[in-house]
């Protein structure tokens, strides 16, 4: 079970998380969000994360000029694209060299034409709920034409309490939290993001 603990932005809850054995730390870069760190500080962040845990840059509906520069800043080495970005978007992240991920709501993604779903299932995909990081889980009635077939990552809603039984019973390759292992709105709680960590890992 893939591991990643989203939205970090303290070298406590980093530290939490990577030796509690999170596969990834995410840094959130698109702006407006109460979790939104600068690739200055991301880049001091992720020089604490050891080679083998993926330090993850999330961006949305972001010029992919920018979204490249701001990568390469923070030191990133993987980028998340969580908008309307296209392939050819993630073609240019693996030309710069990054590693990738690509994030739908499960309704959006249910919706793709079916060849266009097979072309996405060649990527590292996430899928979360309508509206990412507001700490709701999707129903897995919503993905009536299927679950990816590659690589998924399941998020939205996830907490200590319920990511056993939703990955369980939706068998993704790994979850990803964000919202679910804080005390208050953007903040990380090092006990929750262990406790998350050890339900997750414990029942697979």
């Amino acid at each position: 079970m893939y591991i990643k603990i989203c939205g970090l932005r303290t070298a406590q809850t980093v530290a939490a998380a990577v030796d509690a054995g999170a596969d990834a730390v995410g840094f959130v870069f698109s702006p407006g969000s109460p979790r939104t760190v600068t690739a200055e500080w991301a880049a001091e962040l992720g020089r604490t994360v050891p080679e083998g845990v993926e330090t993850v840059g999330v961006f949305r509906n972001q010029p992919i000029d920018e979204v490249v520069d701001t990568a390469r800043r923070a030191g990133v080495t993987t980028v998340q694209l969580h908008g309307d970005e296209s392939l050819a978007d993630m073609a240019r992240l693996h030309a710069e060299g990054f590693r990738t991920l690509r994030a739908f709501s499960a309704n959006a993604y249910n919706a793709l034409p079916g060849d266009e779903r097979a072309a996405w299932d060649s990527e590292r995909l996430l899928l979360d709920a309508v509206e990412p990081g507001a700490g709701e889980t999707f129903d897995a009635a919503v993905l009536v034409n299927g679950a990816p077939h590659g690589f998924w990552l399941l998020a939205g809603g996830l907490n200590p309490a319920n990511v056993a039984s939703l990955a369980e019973s939706m068998k993704p390759a790994g979850v990803d939290v964000s919202s679910g292992v804080e005390s208050s709105r953007g903040v990380k709680d090092v006990e929750l993001i262990r406790a998350f960590i050890g339900a997750a890992r414990n029942n697979h």
